[in-house]
């Protein structure tokens, strides 16, 4: 037997070459129904499957053998097993099946589709958890499919579009970690690697790819966008918007899955440039198709016949989510040229062809978009624009590029890979021709792009010289842009850059006072037309000059040359009297000229080099870096005085405008926090008050409605400085009902004189704060702190501060920056603006008028009255600052004895009223004075007279009964009733002039001894009495045009100077309810006609006066009446100023019933229509032919132009048909059963013509009269109820028109309102065949009646008949005129003399209440529109008599002389002597001779003179 070694080498030597190895798995892995393998037993069989098959090489292995193991793989037992281990090791083992029998898969296509289903489905989205069991197997998976490239098999697989479009989502899913995964774990790094290496290969072996998966690709670089970062879709956050503030939770790299998307854009440019262009294409082309479907109309057009439309900014474009695709689209394209510029190759055509297309909304994206990408700004838009802290101390003003270096996040910092100009120049040069588009939008979004490219440097690519200036002005021309959008846009364009930028580039064409430089510019629009422009630019401008002013006090050439102007150009605006301008001008001058908080430093106690403590509230001191003291007043100082030294003269008025009106409104503030106070103590004490501190104020319950009418007048105040009055006055409101003490208490911190700057700051600061959190309650307003904040700025002390006394002082001692001239200006200014800061100013003044006090032969000094107007305000304020001593009262009585003008003695009284605390002796002694000796043309006669007038205001219950009479004595016998120098002149050759003799003035005082006599009478009861003989007086001046003398002599110059004064005094008596209510209807409609004199002096200043005082609502409801009787004024500018006045007043009441306020004043301006009514039938051109009645109907036009809206005609409609249901109570009424009077019938006339109006404009507007349930009460004084029903009933039947008027009517109407838009749009229309007025141009007469003094004629027989037949007018034969003589004649009764100068002499009257008008508002008694007290006693009025009127100076001169003679005539006129009463009979017959006697011919007396004074006692007393 041979060894076995040698049978052993025998075997080897005989051994045959081996194949190669094969797969020596065995093990069944498939099963049938009903009998499965245990999961365990499975795993283990897999589990050494796959460790077999790793272990194996590609080329060296029998792929037979991999046959019946490649065959169980893919059976669905293990291709759909429950278990994910059984799952995750058949891929693996699955991916070395592919691996070993590459290229050739032993598996058919849709065996191939259920692999890379599990591969794609299960198994890379298990990678997004690291911490699963099997990652190691998912792993293997992704790594053997990227390098053995077994991915490609996917792109052979027949409709693979859908796992194509899976593997994409879901490898970015699990790289960006929005998959289901464990958020403690991160994917690790290898997984993105092989994932990108993955995606490449299948793109870059796809002839094409799937659009679903561009979407994917595309959406993965928005990732950068914020929007999407925080999640847009979020409850907590509205359209995706990111709070700039959380800009730090932004990230500060890339994402995986933008990484993964640019890496493979990259590595593909061909390809994925091809899909992303047909991507761009697509959206755009959906969008195309959406807005033809939205207006297929619009399609079929021409294009001739849409040129003007092809703008398509109010229809016509995408729909709504066609827009938001194309948002989406060109946010892509931004992020795209950052990422991988290469793919956009095909797309920039595209968005260049975009800049011109029709449609405006793709115009906007286009030029946003590409004006983004020249500027390398991506999705995630631009970094926190840098901000100019202009109370940043020292001053952050960077001069150097390296000074300006910001820390940027990665996702916003642009960035441009490529300079964007170069490499697309066609597209560059089309971009730039975008700012002439023709549409606003695009200009704007073209500047926005314009001023991002500038700021960035091209997305720091970097531009030329020559590039950079020409959009420098590129910009500059945007800036005055004819649209407000695209100049808005150019202001925040500027705002956005950073110190350094607008010096070295914006500056380059020069400073704000360059023209034509940007700066100069932008400097311009804060005077712009439109508010957000004025508003965006003047807190850009106050912003570059807040932190500027450290250069500038450094006196850098280079920053005072360009931004040194800044102020100047800010307060110029002042000057344009807007009230929104105002409100902006001092939120930009105390928040950014002179910032509040400025300077920062925390002001604290330091220790002083001398070892001493000093604390804040004598010096705001704290410490520099370097450990010096800082004096934080000196440095408040400095900044306060380099802006003043900046301004010029118009400038600086403005600025010393601001501080001095400080003054004013803080005694506002005042008044209104104390009736705050007031308001709820009362409300406290009806509610019953549980606290004792709950009843400070001391308000007694019955005033309750006192209180609310102060406070509503306060906050009306208020309200009318502010841009929204009907807000401002909601929210001042509400303020009031907080009743916050310590708020009212913090804004008189802001008001105290006494308060130092810290005190104020601190106030403001915390008053800001609590309004705020008042405003986050129920209670309160949003705009609470809009509305507050100006009013507080406003009454502060901020400028003129006690705290910077002390800095102005030491800087005009040394001169320190040349600001020494600047500080004597401003101590100078303080000093006579706020002598409360500088009290030792007001001992200088009153030095200074001892020293100029006048006597019988020496005047005082011209400007003695201006210093004596202050001294007086001063001293009603602080009384016991003023000197006491001898030699000053001695000064004081010099001037009220000397003074001149005579105004100053009138001050002088007041120093000394308000200084003395011996007032009766006071009185006693000057009224002693001035009335001994006194006699007309001595030395201080005016004086005299000012003084007396004055004391009687101010003294009453100090003057006896003896002086008393002796002042009347010489106000009447001595200076009313003498005629020293009669009229040689006719009157028609009077001009009025500004100045008027010594007489004249005389008789001004004198009359104003008298109504201050009555104005300040104490007691109510026997004032009626004590008024009478002055009211007669003044209707007297009033009736006769000026006239007292019983000769007619009084000089023409004196007349018209008296009656306004007349008039002016009526309005001033009736500002009090108990002198409103001595004024008869009668009187009063005698008032009304001097609104129509012949000299527009007295026209206008009577108008001004009656406008002041209803605007204060002083005056009650029926003075409304007057302005409408200016529908015939032929002064354009004063008839265009009242109508604006009148329909200003409509729209206050009309907001104050808009906001809530339920008082009768809520339809003043309709329930006037009666009274009007009732005036124009008392009116002195009354008639009843046709042509008058046309003619008067333009009053009613002019009132209805004014006042009546859609909302109110009916009631206006309804009152017109009451007043034909009442009767006229003005006139002495008969029996109640007696026939209508003359006086009715106009009534009635006038009723029907106002319906005939109404109806013919309500026509013309296309308006509905909506008929009225129940009655409106009228005035009882004017208008009496029928008593007969039979009687009513036929009147109102009774249509009283005359033939004619209807037509008449409706041809003036239409006249007026065509001449009237014809005005509004500044052009000049012809009326065709006729006048402005609709009248036939040879018919047309003079319009209305100015009236002239009427000439008397002779009465006619009392006899005739009431009712007899009234004859129709013969027509007036033409006269031959001289030429020009009919344009003369422009009113209606042909009495107008046309004055070319009007003048209007400012009496020491308007200076009074210039003094008073801030102490009335804060004082109690303000009635708002008043009501007439004897309205509510119908039938009890007592109308005065023609006689009684006329014996009205009789009566003064007898009170003069007799005493006892005075009191029984007082007691006779309580029961009067009989005297004949007017019949039916005369008002007829008057009514016949004012028929007979035309009032529309210059040559026929007035109808007014048919009422002869033959009955009437003529003579005056003397």
């Amino acid at each position: 037997m041979p060894s076995r070694s040698t049978a052993a080498v025998t075997q080897v030597e005989l051994e045959e070459p081996q194949p190669a190895p094969g797969l020596q798995f065995n093990e069944p892995l498939s099963w049938r129904a009903g009998k499965a393998i245990a999961v365990a037993d499975l795993l283990k069989r897999l589990h050494a499957l796959s460790k077999e098959m790793q272990e194996m090489e590609q080329e060296e292995n029998e792929r037979d053998s991999f046959t019946r193991v490649a065959k169980d793989l893919v059976s669905p037992n293990l291709l759909a097993h429950k278990d994910k281990g059984v799952k995750a090791l058949t891929a693996a083992c699955l991916v070395d099946i592919l691996r070993l029998c590459a290229p050739d898969a032993p598996y058919t296509g849709q065996q191939l589709r259920d692999i890379f289903n599990v591969i794609i489905s299960q198994i890379l989205p298990a990678l997004a958890d690291p911490s699963n069991a099997y990652n190691h197997q998912h792993l293997y998976v992704l790594t053997s499919l990227a390098q053995v490239k077994s991915i490609v098999l996917l792109a052979d697989i027949p409709s693979a579009d859908t796992l194509i479009r899976n593997l994409f989502q879901h490898c970015f899913d699990v790289v960006s970690g929005s998959s289901r995964s464990s958020p403690a774990e991160k994917v690790q790094q290898n997984v993105e690697v092989h994932m990108t290496a993955l995606l490449v290969c299948l793109v870059d072996e796809s002839t094409t790819l799937p659009p679903e998966v561009v979407d994917i690709i595309v959406a993965q670089f928005l990732r950068t966008d914020p929007k999407a970062l925080n999640g847009s879709g979020s409850k907590n956050k509205k359209n995706g918007v990111v709070d700039e503030k959380q800009s730090i939770l932004f990230l500060k790299q890339l994402p995986p899955a933008y990484n993964m998307a640019r890496y493979i854009c990259n590595a593909c440019p061909p390809k994925m440039a091809r899909h992303f262009s047909q991507y761009f294409n697509d959206v755009v082309v959906d969008a195309s198709n959406s807005s033809e479907q939205k207006n297929p109309s619009k399609s079929k057009k021409r294009h001739s016949d849409g040129l003007e439309d092809s703008d398509d900014e109010n229809g016509g474009g995408p729909t709504e989510q066609a827009l938001s695709d194309l948002r989406k689209v060109h946010g892509l394209l931004r992020e795209l040229w950052r990422a991988c510029p290469g793919v956009l190759q095909n797309v920039i055509p595209q968005l260049e062809a975009e800049l011109s297309a029709e449609n405006v909304q793709l115009r906007l994206l286009a030029t946003e978009t590409l004006g983004d990408i020249i500027s390398g700004i991506g999705a995630a838009g631009l970094p926190v624009a840098p901000t100019m802290d202009p109370a940043a101390y020292p001053s952050n003003a960077p001069l150097k590029p390296s000074e300006n270096t910001v820390s940027l996040n990665l996702l916003t910092k642009p960035s441009s890979p490529q300079p964007f100009p170069s490499a697309h120049a066609q597209a560059y040069a089309n971009y730039l021709g975008r700012r002439h588009d023709k549409s606003a939008l695009i200009r704007a979004a073209w500047t926005t792009g314009v001023g991002r490219i500038l700021s960035t440097s091209a997305g720091g690519a970097g531009l030329s010289q020559q590039e950079e200036d020409r959009l420098i002005s590129d910009l500059n021309g945007m800036l005055g842009d004819a649209d407000e959008k695209v100049r808005v846009a150019a202001v925040r364009v500027v705002a956005n850059f950073n110190f350094y930028d607008v010096v070295s580039k914006l500056g380059r064409l020069g400073g704000v006072s360059d023209s034509g430089s940007l700066l100069a510019t932008l400097a311009d629009r804060v005077r712009d037309r439109r508010h957000p422009v004025r508003e965006e630019a003047m807190g850009v401008l106050a912003r570059i000059w807040g932190v500027a002013v450290g250069e500038i006090s450094e006196e850098n050439e280079q920053i005072v040359a360009l931004l040194g102007g800044i102020p100047t150009k800010i307060l110029d605006t002042y000057y344009t009297n807007d009230i929104e301008i105002m409100v902006l001008l001092d939120r930009v001058f105390y928040e950014h000229l002179l910032p509040l908080s400025y300077p920062p430093v925390k002001a604290k106690s330091s220790r002083l080099p001398n070892g001493n403590s000093q604390g804040t509230k004598e010096s705001q001191r704290s410490t520099d870096k370097g450990g010096e003291a800082i004096d934080l007043d000196k440095i408040r100082t400095e900044r306060i005085l380099l802006l003043v030294k900046a301004l010029d003269e118009r400038a600086k008025k403005v600025f010393y405008a601001i501080q001095s009106r400080q003054l004013m409104l803080s005694r506002y503030m005042i008044a209104y926090l104390a009736r705050c106070e007031d308001y709820n103590v009362s409300h406290l004490r009806r509610d019953g008050a549980k606290h004792a501190d709950d009843l400070q104020g001391g308000v007694m319950e019955e005033n309750e409605s006192s209180i609310k009418e102060n406070l509503t007048r306060l906050i009306k105040t208020f309200a009318g400085m502010l841009p929204n009055p009907q807000q401002a006055t909601s929210d001042l409101w509400k303020f009031a009902k907080l009743h916050d003490r310590r708020s009212y208490q913090l804004i008189r911190f802001c008001m105290a004189p006494d308060s130092d700057y810290r005190t104020v700051f601190r106030a403001i600061k915390e008053f800001t704060k609590r309004v705020v959190d008042a405003s986050s309650s129920s209670t309160a307003s949003s705009s609470l702190v809009d509305t507050l904040k100006p009013l507080l700025y406003r009454v502060s002390l901020i400028v003129y501060n006690k705290s910077h006394v002390p800095a102005i002082m030491e800087y005009s001692r040394t001169d320190d920056k040349s600001l020494a001239a600047t500080a004597h200006e401003v101590l100078r200014e303080i000093s006579s603006r706020r002598p409360e800061v500088l009290k030792a100013h007001v001992q200088e003044i009153c030095k200074t008028l001892q020293d100029e006090a006048p006597s019988a032969k020496k005047p005082n000094d011209a400007g003695a009255v201006d210093n004596l107007k202050a001294c007086a305000s001063f001293a009603s304020k602080y009384p016991k600052e003023i000197p006491k001593d001898r030699k000053f009262v001695q000064a004081m009585s010099n001037f009220a004895l000397y003074g001149s003008p005579p105004e100053a003695a009138k001050y002088a009284v007041s120093v000394m009223w308000a200084a003395t605390e011996k007032k009766e002796s006071l009185a006693r002694d000057l009224a002693e004075k001035c009335i001994n000796g006194f006699s007309f043309g001595a030395d201080g006669c005016l004086a005299r007279l000012a003084t007396l007038s004055q004391l009687m205001l101010l003294a009453p219950a100090e003057m006896d009964e003896q002086s008393s009479d002796e002042i009347l004595d010489i106000a009447i016998k001595q200076t009313l009733l003498q005629v020293r120098e009669p009229s040689t002149k006719p009157a028609d050759e009077y001009e009025w002039s500004p100045s008027i003799d010594d007489e004249g003035q005389a008789k001004c005082w004198a009359l104003k001894i008298l109504v201050n006599r009555i104005r300040s009478h104490p007691d109510a009861e026997t004032l009626k009495d004590v008024a009478a003989p002055v009211y007669n007086l003044l209707s007297t001046l009033v009736e006769q045009q000026g006239e007292l003398s019983k000769a007619g002599d009084t000089p023409p110059t004196h007349k018209p100077r008296l009656r306004l004064l007349a008039a002016r005094l009526y309005l001033k008596l009736c500002t009090q309810k108990a002198h409103d209510a001595l004024l008869m209807p009668s009187v009063f409609n005698a008032l009304t006609t001097v609104v129509q004199d012949s000299e527009e002096a007295v026209r206008s200043g009577f108008l001004q006066r009656l406008k002041k005082y209803l605007n204060q609502q002083k005056l009650p409801q029926r003075f409304y009446v007057i302005p409408f009787l200016l529908a015939f004024e032929p002064n354009e500018t004063l008839r265009s100023d009242a109508t604006t006045w009148i329909r200003s007043r409509a729209v206050a009441f009309t907001n104050a019933k808009s906001i809530g306020l339920s008082t009768k004043a809520n339809t003043v301006m309709e329930s006037v229509f009666a009274r009007l009514l009732s005036v124009l039938s008392h009116h002195p051109d009354y008639a009843n032919e046709a042509e008058d009645l046309i003619d008067f109907a333009r009053y009613i036009i002019f009132y209805l132009q004014n006042v009546a809206t859609a909302d109110n005609v009916s009631l206006i409609y309804h009152i017109a048909q009451r007043v034909k249901q009442c009767r006229d109570a003005v006139t002495a009424s008969p029996a109640p059963d007696a026939p209508p009077t003359e006086a009715d019938d106009r009534l009635y006339y006038l009723s029907d013509l106002a319906q005939v109006t109404l109806q013919k404009f309500e026509d013309i507007h296309n308006w509905t009269i909506q008929a009225l349930p129940g009655k409106i009460r009228l005035p009882s004084s004017l208008f009496s109820e029928i008593r007969s029903h039979a009687e009513a009933q036929r009147i109102a039947e009774h249509h009283y028109l005359p033939d004619g008027v209807e037509a008449g009517v409706e041809d003036v109407l239409k006249a007026t309102l065509r001449a009237s838009r014809a005005a509004h749009h500044g052009k000049k229309r012809k009326v065709e065949s006729g006048d402005a007025n609709g009248r036939d141009a040879k018919k047309a007469k003079p319009g209305l009646p100015i009236r002239n003094p009427p000439r008397p004629k002779e009465k006619k027989a009392a006899g005739a008949a009431s009712k007899a037949p009234k004859t129709p007018k013969a027509k007036k034969a033409k006269e031959s005129k001289e030429p020009g003589s009919e344009s003369a004649e422009r009113r209606r009764s042909g009495r107008v003399k046309e004055v070319e100068k009007s003048y209007v002499e400012r009496d020491s009257e308007e200076d009074d209440e210039e003094m008073e008008m801030v102490d009335e508002a804060v004082e109690a008694g303000g009635d708002g529109p008043k009501e007439e007290a004897n309205d509510s006693e119908p039938g009890s009025q007592d109308v005065v008599d023609e006689t009684r009127r006329d014996e009205a100076v009789d009566e003064l001169a007898q009170k003069a002389e007799e005493q006892e003679e005075a009191e029984a005539a007082e007691e006779s006129e309580q029961e009067p002597t009989p005297t004949p009463k007017p019949t039916p009979t005369s008002a007829s017959s008057r009514a016949k001779r004012k028929s007979a006697a035309s009032p529309r011919s210059k040559t026929k007396p007035s109808p007014r003179a048919t009422k002869t004074r033959a009955t009437r006692s003529r003579a005056i007393a003397v």
